[in-house]
């Protein structure tokens, strides 16, 4: 039986799946910016598939949202950047491909563990989705970490250019799971996810580890959070946003003509 879920609570669910949507897209559109930038062939034609997967889950997590009264077409097609809720990680495109790596290792890895811990959510339109949507993340997992193993290979230069792109990336990624507030704990109590915070933080840590130590950075992994001027529900820092030639051409506004009902 679904949670009856409290008023607060079901604000926190809309903001969470907001969240989640508007990550989703953007990643999808880092991945399809380096489409053509790949060190090989094969790279590029992964991240075409890995973009349309992104595109995908945002778009359903988008669909989503008409369960609590909101108009999905404004929110995909009408809005400034300083109302998107994505990880700062993604406000700019990648640098580099190791930057590219990162993001496929530490920001799409987040995203798949939020999404585990609502497997079997009380709020059922999630839990009937996840399953899927988890299923297309274990090739992603897998890309980023064969790339992160070929920049092992290439030696010094090349480990020192994947560590410097995870170094500045990882405090983004650790923050992005929230504090441990009430309105976090709500949703654990209330069975939308079975952990947040501190404890989802925990379980990233744990995925990401062995490429961390490979990088001599774990020991990065375990500082605390820095959470001021942190909106919690944008799940980002106060006054940022994505850059707004991003947004321009994630709403689709050179081709708004062409948009379909």
């Amino acid at each position: 039986m679904d949670a009856d879920l409290t008023p607060g609570t079901r604000t926190a669910v809309r903001d969470l799946i907001l969240v989640m949507a508007d990550s989703k897209r953007l990643l999808g559109t880092r991945y399809a910016g380096w489409m053509l930038g790949a060190p090989e062939l094969e790279g590029g034609i992964a991240l075409a598939s890995m973009a349309q997967d992104e595109w995908g889950h945002g778009r359903l997590l988008y669909a989503l949202l008409k369960d609590f009264d909101e108009d999905v077409d404004a929110l995909e097609h009408g809005r400034e950047p300083d109302a998107y809720c994505s990880i700062e990680a993604l406000d700019h495109e990648a640098s580099d491909w190791a930057s590219l790596v990162a993001l496929n290792v530490l920001v799409d890895g987040a995203l798949t563990v939020q999404f585990e811990a609502m497997r079997e959510s009380s709020w059922a339109p999630m839990r009937q989705r996840v399953e899927k949507m988890l299923d297309e993340e274990q090739f992603h997992a897998a890309h980023g970490t064969a790339w992160a193993h070929w920049f092992a290979r290439k030696g010094d230069d090349g480990r020192a250019m994947l560590r410097d792109a995870f170094a500045a990336m990882l405090p983004t990624a650790l923050r992005w799971f929230g504090p441990d507030s009430d309105r976090a704990k709500a949703l654990v109590a209330e069975g939308v996810m079975d952990a947040s915070g501190s404890n989802l933080r925990a379980r990233f840590v744990a995925r990401v580890e062995p490429i961390l130590a490979n990088l001599g950075i774990d020991g990065e992994a375990k500082a605390a959070p820095d959470f001021g001027d942190f909106d919690e529900a944008r799940r980002r820092v106060a006054g940022t946003a994505p850059d707004a030639k991003t947004i321009e051409h994630v709403r689709g506004d050179k081709n708004r003509a062409f948009l379909m009902d």
